[in-house]
């Protein structure tokens, strides 16, 4: 995969809530930075082989820096817990252009961010687009204690704070999300966004289909998934590579490419960011991954080798 990285530098950092690093990454040479829409995120070059992508939470209309909240995961698999030990302030590093696979609907009439735990980075960027715009939105931040959650004071000085509201789980139960009250009924004009722990999400998005959300108003973002590769065993042949591999149970197809000598580029190796997507020639995949949209996997002509397998077989991938 062929893409601009862009030299950056730390120019600010600072532990927030518990375990959460804010990074402001300017340009090396003090230029503007690309500009980015509102739910993009970049990808991160930690270390050699170790790409992980992280939200940005400043405002897109700020061309001078790109912030970024990065939560320390004790089964960190070397992305935060780099980003947390390495990542100091004066530290230069290299980062993607930004990317969005998370775009705000520009036919919205009102907008509902939910954003759960660190889940919340892209919905500030969100929300400071949206005021920008004059548009009808709110904020809702979910976390499991106050003393734990970052991004509150910044929160609370932004010039949409009006429309923050908090839910943390160990304060007033009063104050807790009542999720079909902040939903109401399901409008053409409303639009949902939901960001956080998979749990939360799927809570938020069956919540958000019960009440009658259709699906292309239900936006999500997922930033950790467990992958499954359990399942029996299956071949690939990588048609254009003249190779052909057993995948085992267990195994994933990445991990059986990579015995025959074929690599894949990939990021998430969790099915979030589409990085290491294959064409499919034949077969019939066993999709894994939170990427593809339900149309996009029903089509059966792409599949993402870090995390889904086969339901045929066989997979014949144009690789």
């Amino acid at each position: 995969m062929n893409e601009q990285l862009l030299n950056v530098v730390v120019r600010k950092r600072e532990i927030q809530g518990a375990d959460v690093v804010v990074l402001d990454l300017g340009h090396a040479d003090g230029a503007a930075l690309p500009a980015f829409e509102a739910g993009a995120h970049v990808d991160i070059h930690v270390a050699p082989g170790v790409v992980r992508q992280y939200s940005l939470c400043s405002d897109p209309a700020d061309a001078s820096v790109y912030r970024l909240g990065v939560l320390k995961d004790p089964a960190s698999r070397g992305g935060s817990l780099g980003v947390h030990e390495t990542l100091l302030e004066g530290r230069e590093l290299q980062i993607s252009a930004p990317r969005n696979l998370f775009p705000l609907a520009p036919q919205a009439s009102r907008s509902i961010l939910l954003g759960g735990g660190i889940g919340i980075t892209p919905m500030i960027a969100m929300a400071h687009a949206l005021h920008q715009q004059g548009a009808d939105f709110e904020l809702h931040y979910c976390g499991r204690s106050r003393s734990r959650s970052a991004f509150l004071e910044a929160l609370a000085a932004a010039p949409f704070a009006a429309r923050v509201v908090t839910h943390f789980d160990d304060e007033d139960p009063a104050q807790r999300l009542n999720l079909q009250a902040v939903l109401g009924t399901a409008s053409q004009g409303t639009h949902l966004y939901t960001c956080g722990p998979s749990g939360f999400m799927d809570w938020v998005i069956e919540g958000a289909r019960r009440q009658g959300y259709a699906e292309d108003h239900i936006h999500k973002e997922y930033f950790q998934v467990e992958v499954d590769a359990s399942g029996q065993g299956f071949e690939v042949v990588a048609a254009r590579s003249n190779k052909t591999v057993q995948v085992a149970e267990g195994q994933t197809i990445l991990e059986a490419l990579a015995q025959v000598g074929i690599k894949i580029d990939i990021s998430c190796e969790q099915g979030v960011c589409g990085t290491c997507m294959c064409e499919v020639l034949e077969g019939e995949p066993d999709h894994r991954d939170v990427y593809l949209t339900d149309e996009e996997k029903a089509a059966n002509d792409q599949i993402l080798v870090c995390c889904s397998r086969a339901k045929s077989n066989k997979l014949v991938l144009d690789i």
